[in-house]
């Protein structure tokens, strides 16, 4: 799970959208791969209700875009090419990035443990900081709880609204999950926690004296050159140009634009960052291509851990340090993140080569269970299709 979203450039009212246009019953058969184009991707995600979606895949045989839908349900303008997006828990792999970039300059251990960088942070209702290691926060077997929960009691239009400009500091959201029982001893399982990358971060200043998102801009964003890419903090609004994000609340209920984001769980290490999808991919192309780390760096990110069939992730689905490892239907997989929140859902992802590199942002969410699950069987096709075609 990741929670994130997206706004426009003024403050003003969110508008609240009776219905998006399009919701289809069900999405079209799979065509199949010799008939498959991006575009065709890209419209089968609107199809299944998505307001708006973007698409761009890198390949040896140059850049492939596509765009279906509309950015905004009101004024109907299309989807914007190039599109400034929120990247919400794909900054996970930038912060993990730097800090195996640390651990290959000596300055931290994924062996060392919380208790040790962070003394007395994690402790409390049976969690303890001396049996987390940096390496249970990366690859999120540390069983802290996610600080979301607390966060966001109340899945709600008017919660929405009622807090989403409030700010929290990483001591804070740390406190509020340490409240609560692990849920399993660290390294003896898996759960995606936000809280793991809330203390990522912090260890990051800890060690460099700098804050991560500066350390992420020295590292990461100025040595390739990522100048769409940033490290915002609490600045709630994105350049233009960019898609509206609708989030439906309730079932039957209204699509509510959740352009602005939500501050309390968008603020910090664990998905705070924004950038386009020509920046994204050029990312994680460098990554997997071994650009930012060296190879034993880069040999302990990959996914190791199975991820359990109830997590959301597609089955076989194995988790590593600050990305996924997804098997793909002809073969081999994948490495990469993704993101989500009120109203819009990012993937990104590369073949383990670097030679495929894709990012796909759908900009609305629904409420049905079957409605969501329909479009998120079309979300993972499309990346299925971009990365098994072989022209």
């Amino acid at each position: 799970m990741v929670f994130r979203r997206v706004k426009l450039s003024s403050a003003g009212p969110a508008l609240v959208v009776s219905s998006p246009p399009s919701v289809a019953a069900a999405g079209p058969p799979r065509p199949s791969r010799s008939g498959w184009s991006v575009q065709r991707g890209a419209d089968a995600l609107r199809e299944a209700g998505v307001t708006g979606v973007a698409v761009r895949l890198e390949s040896p045989r140059g850049t492939s875009t596509a765009r279906s839908g509309v950015g905004d349900l009101v004024t109907r303008r299309p989807v914007p090419e190039g599109g400034y997006l929120r990247l919400g828990s794909t900054t996970k792999t930038f912060v993990a990035t730097v800090v195996l970039q640390l651990v290959g300059e000596k300055r931290v251990a994924l062996s060392q443990t919380v208790e040790q960088l962070l003394p007395g942070v994690v402790a409390g209702a049976g969690n303890d900081g001396r049996t987390i290691t940096v390496g249970d926060l990366l690859q999120h077997t540390s069983g802290l709880s996610d600080y979301v929960h607390d966060v966001f009691p109340d899945p709600s239009a008017r919660a929405y609204f009622a807090d989403r400009w409030r700010a929290y500091t990483p001591e804070e959201l740390v406190a509020l999950a340490v409240r609560h029982e692990p849920a399993f001893p660290a390294g003896t399982g898996w759960a995606y926690s936000n809280t793991n990358y809330v203390l990522a971060g912090m260890i990051i200043e800890k060690v460099t004296g700098h804050t991560w998102e500066q350390q992420v801009n020295d590292r990461i964003l100025r040595p390739l050159g990522l100048r769409h890419t940033d490290t915002p903090g609490t600045q709630p609004f994105l350049p233009h140009p960019h898609t509206t994000n609708y989030q439906q609340f309730a079932v039957d209920g209204p699509f509510v634009d959740t352009t602005i984001p939500y501050r309390p769980f968008d603020s910090g290490s664990d998905g705070s960052m924004t950038g386009t999808a020509r920046d994204l991919n050029r990312f994680f192309t460098a990554l997997v291509s071994g650009r930012l780390l060296k190879p034993t760096e880069l040999a302990a990110m990959h996914p190791t851990v199975p991820v359990p069939q109830d997590s959301g992730l597609p089955a076989g689905t194995q988790a590593g340090l600050g990305l996924f490892h997804t098997p793909l239907s002809c073969g081999g997989g994948y490495l990469g993140h993704g993101g989500s929140g009120f109203g819009y859902v990012l993937r990104a992802a590369a073949t383990t080569d670097g030679r495929r590199t894709v990012t796909v942002s759908a900009h609305s969410r629904a409420a049905d269970p079957q409605t969501a699950a329909r479009q998120e069987d079309a979300l993972r096709d499309l990346v299925d299709h971009a990365l098994c075609r072989t022209t």
